[in-house]
């Protein structure tokens, strides 16, 4: 029987973050899949060689990618049976998703639309194109109970399938004993907030000198967070800029608590790596945090930008070894929704839903045909 033939719309992982991050596995685990081919059209294309500076020129790129972009749309399309567009907030809805929904529309393409923006809930009620074009998606997707709640909102239906993570890749272990390693893995830039984790570390400084903290990402801010770090005048802050998804998980490795102080977030990645590398985490009580994190649980929230409330708690996580690695090991059994056996059927149920809403039916009707009877995956 053939294979369903997929189209990821999302960036490449030169555009380091979730989206990018979430895609490049999707095409990882699709790959050998006997019922799914999956292919990556980037929306950060590569540039013809004349226009190789453009990307260095603000509105002049956006101008050249999109030239390149919309005819690179047209060619894969053409082969594809299911569109899946990765899909955020604002500008970057209407410069990369949206004109995938309408060509796909006009080729008679169904579409799935993956929205991971934590922000959907201004986007939605600001964009009257947005709520337009998600009403006339075929399946919508979202990451988060949460996400699907907003949805629901504004009359908008949104099925949920988790980010997937690789536990191969990450290695558990409990801290004993537990240091004051603190790590924070979130670009520097709006809405994470990261001064105010730089703030709360100041706090917990002065009550435990050798603590130090590592900020991954790179962003806007990293300027100002470095002069608030030296203002602050905070001890053992290093900011270790972008790493790639394969090193990653020897981040995790060598720290022992994860912090972050987002104002605004979904279903963030980087907390589901935390986990599945057994870091007790705090965070502000962001967005779908709660869908993932139960207070003193999985981990420990304070409000959004209380830099005073979220040092109190990472003082609580050092104060309470005990507590934190049981919140770590409940932690780690929530990983278990998220692994590769739990969301492939979720996906196929996503592109079915698709097809058959759709105006055009592929050859072929999906199915699993590769699952076990224990429901697993290679």
């Amino acid at each position: 029987m053939p294979k369903l033939r997929v189209a990821i719309i999302a960036p490449t992982l030169e555009i380091l973050g979730g989206h990018s991050v979430q895609a490049q596995r999707l095409l990882d685990v699709w790959r050998d899949d006997p019922d799914i081919e999956a292919w990556l059209v980037p929306i950060n294309p590569a540039l013809p060689r004349p226009f190789h500076r453009a990307r260095g020129v603000k509105y002049l790129r956006t101008v050249v990618n999109e030239a390149t972009y919309l005819p690179q749309l047209v060619r894969e399309f053409a082969r594809a049976d299911v569109v899946h567009a990765f899909s955020a907030s604002y500008s970057s809805f209407l410069l990369a998703p949206l004109p995938a929904i309408l060509i796909a529309h006009a080729m008679q393409r169904p579409v799935v639309l993956n929205y991971h923006s934590g922000e959907a809930e201004d986007h939605l009620a600001r964009s009257a194109i947005a709520r337009m074009a998600l009403r006339r998606v075929e399946c919508t997707v979202v990451p988060s109970p949460f996400l699907r709640g907003v949805f629901e909102r504004f009359g908008l239906p949104a099925h949920v399938v988790p980010n997937i993570i690789d536990l191969d890749r990450f290695s558990y272990r409990e801290r004993h004993p537990l240091r004051p390693r603190f790590l924070s893995t979130r670009n520097l830039g709006y809405p994470y907030n990261v001064a105010c984790t730089l703030r709360a570390f100041r706090d917990i400084q002065d009550r435990v000198p050798d603590a130090s903290l590592t900020l991954v990402g790179s962003g806007s801010d990293e300027r100002g967070l470095r002069e608030l770090s030296t203002e602050l005048r905070l001890a053992n802050v290093r900011f270790a800029g972008r790493v790639s998804p394969n090193a990653i998980a020897d981040i995790y490795a060598d720290h022992d608590v994860y912090i972050q102080s987002p104002d605004v977030d979904n279903m963030p990645l980087s907390v589901i790596e935390a986990f599945a590398s057994g870091l007790p985490v705090v965070s502000t009580d962001a967005g779908g945090m709660r869908a993932i994190l139960e207070h003193g649980r999985e981990g420990f929230l304070a409000p959004v930008n209380d830099h005073a409330a979220l040092a109190r708690e990472a003082l609580r996580v050092l104060a309470q070894p005990d507590t934190a690695r049981d919140c770590a090991r409940a932690a780690r059994e929530q990983c278990r929704v998220y692994t590769w056996t739990a969301v492939r059927p979720q996906w196929l149920r996503a592109y079915r839903l698709a097809i058959g809403a759709g105006s055009a039916l592929p050859s072929s009707t999906v199915t699993d045909s590769s699952t076990s009877a224990n429901g697993s995956r290679a």
